[in-house]
């Protein structure tokens, strides 16, 4: 969606924060007591400081947006070491909550850009950013609903030098209700996205890296497939968030990578697209047989018969025993 200057909000107001320490301070560091390291990767990210910050505002986690704040600075830095950031990339943030992630990334970043759905959370990051503002823009809408040239313009809006105000990652503690919506979009509509990092259900990661003949694999898995590939995970247990949610998390990284067709070159978006639409029809009816659940969505059978010949897949299979590039060569056969 197209985002109006006056949805970017980093002015001050609402509440203070706890002890008057400036955010990002020693003392506001000092405060948080779960870390031994004088320099935590971000020093909300312990139950105390989440607390105190959550209690200034009168706010408390909100079960239909699914909050579950981050407490572990040591997730943080590990997600840190897995984004791999470097001074000139913009990372785009949705869920940033009271900014517990965010405040990391402005330590290693040009610049992030965070999409927020709770508007009572704009005043608390407008201050926990506050030492870094300069290089912080904050979007207050439905991040189903932002696309690279709207995030784009608001990290122009910021003025820096030198800096290409495009995303080129995502970092993120999603939401997990939209998390794998938020994957999946993001590098279907945000081509110059490399990498995402993403804090995501334990189930729905199992997804993500689930391979062809597995019990995770689907639709979803074969699609990503089309534009990343999955290079490295680790587990987060609930005791890591306030309040500990009732399900397993961790942490994926994907890096985008170029999808190429039968013979090595790299496919249009036009042709990723016909993949796509081919990898949902194989999978309309999973139960059956390949051949029957496209021709069930509307594939002619004598083409599919000859794509099916052409290319040695047995018409038999069922969608869940191919690879992505399985379907990549399906979708040649049928004309694209």
């Amino acid at each position: 969606m197209g985002i109006e200057p006056g949805e970017r909000g980093v002015g001050l107001s609402g509440g203070a924060l706890p002890d008057g320490g400036a955010p990002g301070s020693s003392q506001a560091a000092g405060s948080c007591g779960a870390t031994s390291d004088p320099t935590p990767s971000s020093w909300l990210a312990n139950p105390r400081s989440t607390r105190e910050v959550l209690d200034a505002f009168g706010l408390f986690a909100k079960h239909r947006l699914g909050q579950n704040f981050l407490v572990s600075d040591g997730v943080v830095a590990k997600i840190l070491r897995l984004a791999e950031l470097g001074p000139d990339d913009v990372v785009f943030e949705v869920g940033p909550g009271i900014g517990t992630l965010t405040v990391a990334l402005l330590r290693q970043a040009g610049a992030v850009v965070s999409v927020e759905a709770d508007r009572a959370l704009e005043p608390v990051l407008a201050q926990t950013c506050e030492r870094d503002s300069e290089r912080f823009a904050l979007v207050m809408g439905d991040a189903l609903r932002v696309d690279a040239e709207g995030l784009s313009s608001v990290v122009a809006a910021l003025g820096l030098a030198g800096i290409d105000p495009e995303p080129r990652l995502l970092v993120s503690n999603l939401p997990y209700q939209v998390a794998a919506t938020v994957i999946l979009r993001t590098l279907e509509h945000m081509p110059r996205v490399r990498r995402e990092v993403v804090m995501v259900q334990a189930e729905v990661a199992d997804r993500i890296a689930a391979t062809p003949g597995g019990r995770d694999y689907g639709a979803y898995t074969a699609k990503l497939g089309l534009y990343a590939q999955v290079t490295g995970r680790f587990e987060v247990g609930p005791g890591n968030f306030m309040p500990p949610p009732h399900v397993q998390s961790a942490v994926v990284r994907i890096d985008r990578r170029p999808c190429l067709g039968p013979d090595g070159t790299p496919l249009s978006s036009e042709h990723v697209a016909a993949c796509a639409a081919v990898i949902d029809a194989a999978f309309t009816q999973r139960r059956k047989t390949i051949r029957n659940s496209m021709g069930a969505s509307g594939f002619d059978r004598e083409r599919l018969d000859a794509a099916f010949s052409a290319t040695g897949i047995a018409p038999t299979t069922r969608a869940e025993r191919l690879a992505t590039a399985d379907f990549v060569r399906l979708a040649e056969a049928l004309g694209w």
